[in-house]
């Protein structure tokens, strides 16, 4: 049991966000929900009982945005325990060929690196105080480089500050954990071509975020690298 513990969510609207909302709440969790998207978040803080849900726009690409979400989760709960920084995208071309796309290159490492950097920022202070842990969704193309190229360099960033900021939490008592899907059937491939291989369902990485935030304090998950049964690489 959470025993009411509060979790913080970015990119809570769809995918994999929204299924470990919907997966923790049932666990015992109070479920703080961000995204840009205001009318699916209130819809599911409605589904998850609004004394259990707390659902907050949020473009994790301005400091500014974020810092309201924690403000106003304090506001609320009075706490943060977990925050699972779940936020992501994918766009523009490969390095090589195709179509110059500098905004849509920009708009990705401001969400993608920058979005999940300063919700680290923010966060780690009120996870000190409840030795907390912190969750980061990462990506098997951030082990290794896939033809979309720069998405999958965001995603070597995120391995790497998960990397730091575990070692920068040691002797806090703050667990840090990098999830690492393959491909999952999420939202994330409405304008992308899927590679034709097996897929994951959003739950199936839900379960792994709870099973991490499970753990006894003195058991700290780094890594979950979860692909479908199938997926070569």
């Amino acid at each position: 049991m959470s025993d009411n513990r509060v979790l913080l969510i970015t990119g809570a609207s769809s995918g994999i966000g929204m299924a470990t909302a919907r997966l923790t709440a049932k666990a015992g969790y109070r479920v703080v929900l961000a995204a840009r998207s205001t009318k699916k978040l209130n819809d599911l803080a409605c589904e998850m009982g609004e004394e259990n849900a707390l659902a907050l726009y949020c473009d994790v690409s301005d400091w500014s945005s974020q810092q309201r979400v924690v403000e106003k989760t304090l506001e609320r709960f009075g706490r943060i325990d977990a925050v699972f920084a779940n936020a992501g995208l994918s766009k523009g071309s490969p390095f090589f060929g195709g179509a110059d796309k500098p905004e849509e290159w920009k708009e990705m490492v401001l969400v993608n690196v920058f979005g999940a950097a300063a919700t680290a920022r923010l966060t780690l202070p009120e996870l000190t105080k409840t030795r907390g842990h912190f969750l980061v969704t990462g990506s098997v193309v951030g082990r290794i480089t896939s033809i979309r190229n720069l998405y999958s360099a965001t995603k070597w960033a995120i391995t790497g500050m998960a990397q730091a900021i575990r070692n920068e939490m040691t002797g806090t008592g703050v667990r840090v954990t990098l999830i690492e899907p393959g491909v999952v059937d999420t939202p994330f491939w409405d304008h992308l071509q899927k590679p034709g291989t097996p897929e994951l369902k959003a739950e199936d990485v839900a379960r792994a975020v709870l099973y991490a935030l499970s753990q006894p304090p003195h058991v700290d998950v780094n890594e979950i690298v979860i692909r479908p049964a199938g997926q070569p690489h």
